[in-house]
């Protein structure tokens, strides 16, 4: 077999083969030999009939197709193998000679992992440790949503009318120059009059109204509003109010923290900031991460990222959303609807950051071999353990663990794990 590689452009190349016709003949004696093993041929057990009454039967060129996918296969990873080239994505490939008793001869265009131009120097990047303690603020917040976790809900004596802090069920109708909006018209809506997130003035507007009255008014919508198409826009809203709630909210005092299981209220904050700066600690690491990763991907120089990796990462961030979306129980097109995208536009967006991530990739990748970071098979062994008893002894899926391919892929998420926390233990001061 030989070969030959043409460089077309950036990251991207053609390399010709040619087979010679002796092993193109071998490999058609195997082909034709599983043909008559699969086939029906009168007269001959399965896998008895000889490669000239295969060939009478379907034809040598249904013959040497046949054995061309295998030889193709074959043939090109031995050249891949001996040029040490790591390629990206599916080759396009062209036949240029098959025809039975001669050379095959094929090309393939092949996009190129691309490299790491220059690494930058690391040693010289750093981000600076951020507190992790919660503030008194942060603290009295937890503990203001721990007691509207505990609120109660009376309904209003008649005559009432609605007051800050109350809950309003109302229905509600939203128009754009007469037309209701998409998604514009809501029953039985419940609006806690002392929440912050509503359309600027649209609490004010209903303050004071009684069960069973109806108010028209129009508001402009936020200048940033994630639907361009309505942010800056006046609104016309129409609000009948159904019902009046209102809202007793306990206080954060020792009999309200006896009824969550604490002795008083001091031990109660006490267990909340703890818990909190457990969270800012986890938080904090993956802010580190990064941005040490963003920043090396800034100061470094890359050759032209190839579409298919990019392409490849944004369609793993829409899955990544769907599941996401999905853990909160709606479903990926109802979620785009929600926020006025479509899948095309949300791919777009991701585009910056699915390009950074390839970046980062690429980084951590050329970090372990230029550090020499490696994991030990026994790690690997500890690790697949630690997988396999979380499944459990009777889980279908716990043999699954210790196959091949799931041990490469745990093998190369440790090292990249391993390179990750050596950026940052250098690059976190």
């Amino acid at each position: 077999m030989s070969h030959t590689i043409e460089p077309l452009s950036d990251n991207l190349i053609k390399i010709s083969v040619i087979v010679p016709k002796e092993k193109v003949l071998a490999a058609m004696h195997v082909a034709a030999d599983e043909l008559s093993r699969v086939m029906n041929i009168p007269g001959f057990r399965p896998g008895a009939a000889s490669y000239d009454v295969v060939k009478q039967r379907v034809g040598e060129m249904k013959i040497l197709e046949e054995a061309a996918e295998e030889l193709i296969r074959a043939s090109l990873a031995a050249a891949l193998i001996e040029e040490d080239l790591d390629i990206v994505g599916a080759p396009h490939f062209t036949m240029d000679i098959m025809i039975p008793g001669e050379d095959l001869a094929y090309s393939a265009e092949i996009a190129l992992m691309p490299k790491v131009k220059k690494l930058a120097d690391y040693t010289k990047l750093s981000i600076e440790k951020k507190p992790t303690e919660p503030t008194q603020d942060i603290i009295e917040t937890a503990k203001n949503d721990l007691a509207r976790m505990q609120t109660k809900e009376t309904r209003a004596t008649a005559g009432k009318k609605l007051a800050h802090g109350d809950k309003a069920v109302v229905n509600l109708t939203m128009k754009k120059e007469g037309v209701v909006l998409e998604g514009g018209e809501s029953q039985n809506h419940g609006v806690y009059t002392h929440e912050p997130h509503y359309i600027d003035g649209f609490v004010t507007q209903i303050l004071g109204l009684a069960e069973g009255e109806e108010k028209t008014f129009s508001l402009k919508f936020p200048k940033d509003h994630y639907q361009k198409h309505l942010a800056n826009t006046d609104i016309d809203f129409t609000v009948r109010l159904n019902e009046i709630f209102t809202i007793e909210t306990p206080d954060v005092d020792d009999e309200f923290a006896k009824r969550l299981g604490f002795d008083n209220a001091g031990m109660l904050e006490e267990k909340l900031k703890e818990n909190l700066a457990a969270e800012s600690v986890v938080e904090e690491v993956r802010r580190q991460e990064r941005e040490c990763l963003d920043l090396l991907a800034q100061k470094s120089e890359f050759d032209v990222i190839p579409d298919v990796l990019v392409n490849q990462e944004i369609e793993r961030m829409l899955r990544e959303l769907e599941h996401s979306v999905g853990e909160n129980g709606m479903e990926l097109k109802d979620y785009l609807k929600s926020v006025g995208k479509t899948v095309a536009e949300t791919k777009l967006d991701f585009t910056p950051t699915a390009l950074t991530r390839v970046k980062v990739a690429l980084l951590i990748r050329e970090i372990g071999k230029k550090e020499n970071i490696d994991v030990s098979a026994a790690a690997v062994d500890a690790e697949l353990d630690v997988i396999a008893d979380r499944l459990g002894e009777d889980s279908e899926h716990r043999q699954r663990v210790y196959e091949p391919e799931y041990r490469d892929f745990v093998e190369s998420q440790m090292r990249n794990r391993a390179v990750v926390d050596h950026i940052m233990k250098v690059m976190v001061k």
